[in-house]
Order: structure tokens, then C-alpha cells, then sequence
């Protein structure tokens, strides 16, 4: 697992001193006594705000477990974690579901798409899931996507696209909540 960064863009939300994630020596491990499975052996990595960040490795070797673990969606084995300047580890139950929901935009390998809506009302998911309306939603959804240059795909039904479409319409679900969320792109 390497890690490295590409296009460094300016912010003015916070310095490069802050960074937005920060893992130190994270471990994760599976399974118990004898069967216990060691696939994080001590990361260190940081992701700062403005910069876009490349987790590059071959299939199977844990990409998808240390976003997992920086997401909040697995607990870590060991080490220490900070997202967005809190210690991911002491968010439990809600608290957890909150962070993530006001924080953080998921992108997964399957986009998790809901074939029977249109590329909008998907882009309008997360936006529902905060107390939006439906109707305020999907409109912001639809200038989203047109914003993205995809706006004349905002109707068609998601089923029938391709996998290129698939992905131009999960970007907008995870960018639909607004700036200053950390997107988390598995694919």
C-alpha cells in the first residue's frame, strides 16, 4: 500500500499544518486467537485539505479496510485516527452516524446507485438522509449535476448507463451536502 498526492490546490479553511486526516500507526486485525488476520500493519498517513490523495496498491491489499477505517464505518485495531480534527474513536453510535453524515461523502466500488431513481433524486440521497425536502433536494441536486457539466443526463433513469455515468452521478451524492466535505471514493 503506497500512498501519494496529486494536485495541491490553496484553501483558505485551514494550513497545511492541519491536515484533514491524520492515522498514526493504525492496525487492523480479523478474526481471534489463532485465525487472527493482521491487514494494516501500522499505517501512517496523512490527507490534507485542498489536495486530492491517491491509496495505490494491488487487489487485496487493504485499500478498502483503511478507508473504512478513516471513515468510521470499521473500527481500528490499534493506533490513533483523526478525521477532520476529532478522534474518530470516541464517536459511538450516533455520534458516529452524525460525523459521517455532516462530514464525509462516500463513493463505494458498487456507487450504490438506486436504480429506480433518476441521476438526481440519487444525487439527492445524502441531502434527504440531513432533513431536506424532497423537492428542495432534488433541485439542488439538478443544479449540481448540471454544474458538473451533467446536467442533461439529470432525468434519465440510472439503470440503463454505463459504468462511466454510474460514477459521474455518485460524485454528485457525495458533493451534494456542500463544500468542506471530505470525499471518500472507493472505486
Amino acid at each position: 500500500l503506497r500512498t501519494g498526492r496529486l494536485f495541491p490546490w490553496t484553501t483558505t479553511r485551514t494550513t497545511a499544518s492541519n491536515p484533514a486526516v491524520i492515522c498514526c500507526s493504525i492496525t487492523q486485525e480479523f478474526g481471534s486467537r489463532d485465525s487472527r488476520i493482521s491487514v494494516l500493519r501500522g499505517i501512517n498517513f496523512e490527507a490534507h485539505y485542498g489536495e486530492i490523495t491517491l491509496l495505490v496498491g494491488p487487489s487485496g491489499c487493504s485499500k478498502t479496510t483503511l478507508l473504512s477505517v478513516v471513515a468510521g464505518l470499521l473500527d481500528k485495531s490499534g493506533g490513533h485516527l483523526k478525521v477532520l480534527d476529532t478522534d474518530v474513536a470516541t464517536l459511538k453510535g450516533s455520534a458516529s452516524v452524525l460525523f459521517r453524515r455532516r462530514n464525509l461523502g462516500f463513493v463505494f466500488q458498487q456507487y450504490n446507485l438506486l436504480p429506480s431513481l433518476t441521476a438526481a433524486e440519487n444525487a439527492a440521497v445524502p441531502l434527504l438522509a440531513a432533513g431536506a425536502s424532497r423537492k428542495h433536494a432534488v433541485e439542488r441536486a439538478t443544479a449540481l449535476l448540471h454544474t458538473l457539466g451533467r446536467g442533461d443526463r439529470a432525468h434519465p433513469n440510472a439503470k440503463p448507463v454505463h459504468g462511466g455515468q454510474r460514477t459521474a452521478w455518485a460524485h454528485p451524492a457525495r458533493g451534494s451536502l456542500g463544500p468542506g466535505r471530505g470525499g471518500i471514493d472507493d472505486t
